[in-house]
C-alpha cells in the first residue's frame, strides 16, 4: 500500500491550487449562510462552476445535493458539506468494469496532442503494467513527432518492456502491423500503441487512425479494444474542448489526465466526465513513473477536501 498512500499524499499536495480555488470558497458559504436557500445554492453553484467543474456535472451535483437536504431534513448549511462531498463522488464514480483491459488481451490506443505528456504516460503505463505481471509490448506509432520514439524507447527500457518502432515519418499503421505480429508471437497481454495526434488537422488524423483500426480489426479480432486521450489538466476547458474533438474522430473510451499538480484547474476531471461520458481512468500529478495512477472518485475528492481517508 506504500505507493498508494504516497500517491494520496502527492495528490492532496498537488490539488492545493484547485482547492484553494474551490473549496475555500464553500467553506466560507457554510460558514456564511445561517439559513439553506436558494441564494445558498447559488452560491455553491457558482464556485463550483468557477471551479471549472463545468455546467452539466455542477448542476447534477447541486440537484443531487437538494434531493439529500431534503430527504434528510437538514437545516443547518455546515452539515451539507459531507453531502456535498458525498454527491461530487457519486457524480464521478467510474466502476470497476473501466480497467476491463488490464484482465484481457488487449491493444490500448493512446492518442492525445502534443505536450501533454502522452509518451510519458504510455512510458508510465507500460511500467504499471508491467509491475502487474503482464507482458506488455509498446507499439511507437507516433512517427510524426522526430522525439516520440526515442522517449518511448527510453520508458521502454526503463520498464524492461520490448518496443517496436519505425523509422521517422514512416506509416504509424505500418509500425502498428509489425507490433501486432509481435505481440501474437509473444504472447503478450497488452500491445499499447503511442499514436499521433494532430488535431488541427482532424482528416489526416482520422484518416491515420481508420488505417490503424482497419488492420487491428483484420490481423487481431481477438483483441480487447482500449482508445484512451491524454489530456492537459492545467488548460482546463480547453483540455474538455480537445477531449470532444477526439471524441468526434475516435471512439474514446476513457482520458488519462496530466499534470494535475499545481494546477487550478483540478476540477476538469469532473467536467469531462459528465459532460462527454467519458471516464477520467488514469491521473498524472508528476514525473515518476508512480505518479500516474487510476484514477478513484473517492480518493480525489477526498484529496481535494483534504479529508482523510478512512484507514
Amino acid at each position: 500500500m506504500g505507493e498508494k498512500k504516497g500517491f494520496f499524499k502527492r495528490l492532496v499536495e498537488g490539488l492545493s491550487k484547485t482547492r484553494e480555488n474551490i473549496v475555500k470558497g464553500i467553506d466560507s458559504i457554510f460558514s456564511g449562510f445561517s439559513s439553506i436557500d436558494d441564494d445558498f445554492y447559488e452560491e455553491i453553484e457558482e464556485i463550483l462552476i468557477m471551479g471549472d467543474l463545468g455546467i452539466n456535472a455542477t448542476t447534477s451535483i447541486i440537484e443531487d445535493l437538494k434531493r439529500k437536504v431534503k430527504e434528510q431534513k437538514i437545516k443547518d448549511p455546515v452539515q451539507c458539506k459531507q453531502l456535498l462531498i458525498d454527491s461530487i463522488k457519486e457524480e464521478m464514480n467510474v466502476g470497476e468494469t473501466a480497467y476491463e483491459f488490464e484482465n484481457r488481451k488487449s491493444v490500448v490506443l493512446v492518442i492525445g496532442v502534443n505536450g501533454v505528456g502522452k509518451t510519458t504516460s504510455v512510458g508510465k503505463l507500460a511500467g504499471k503494467l508491467k509491475d502487474q505481471g503482464k507482458k506488455v509490448i509498446l507499439a511507437a506509432a507516433d512517427t510524426f513527432r522526430a522525439a516520440a520514439g526515442e522517449q518511448l524507447s527510453e520508458w521502454a527500457n526503463r520498464a524492461g518492456v520490448e518496443m517496436i518502432g519505425g523509422q521517422e515519418g514512416s506509416d504509424p499503421a505500418s509500425v502498428v502491423y509489425d507490433a501486432v505480429s509481435a505481440a501474437k508471437a509473444r504472447h503478450a497481454d497488452v500491445l499499447l500503441c503511442d499514436t499521433a495526434g494532430r488535431l488541427h488537422n482532424k482528416k489526416n488524423l482520422m484518416a491515420e487512425l481508420g488505417k490503424i483500426n482497419r488492420i487491428l480489426e483484420r490481423e487481431y479480432p481477438e483483441a480487447y479494444r482500449e482508445t484512451l486521450v491524454v489530456l492537459d489538466g492545467t488548460t482546463g476547458q480547453n483540455a474538455l474542448a480537445q477531449a470532444r474533438e477526439f471524441k468526434d474522430v475516435a471512439d474514446i473510451t476513457g482520458i488519462i489526465l496530466t499534470k494535475l499538480d499545481g494546477t487550478a484547474k483540478g476540477g476538469i476531471a469532473v467536467a469531462i466526465h459528465s459532460e462527454l461520458g467519458i471516464p477520467v481512468k488514469y491521473i498524472g500529478v508528476g514525473e515518476s513513473i508512480d505518479d500516474l495512477q487510476k484514477f478513484d472518485s473517492d480518493e480525489f475528492v477526498n484529496a481535494l477536501f483534504d479529508v482523510k481517508p478512512q484507514e
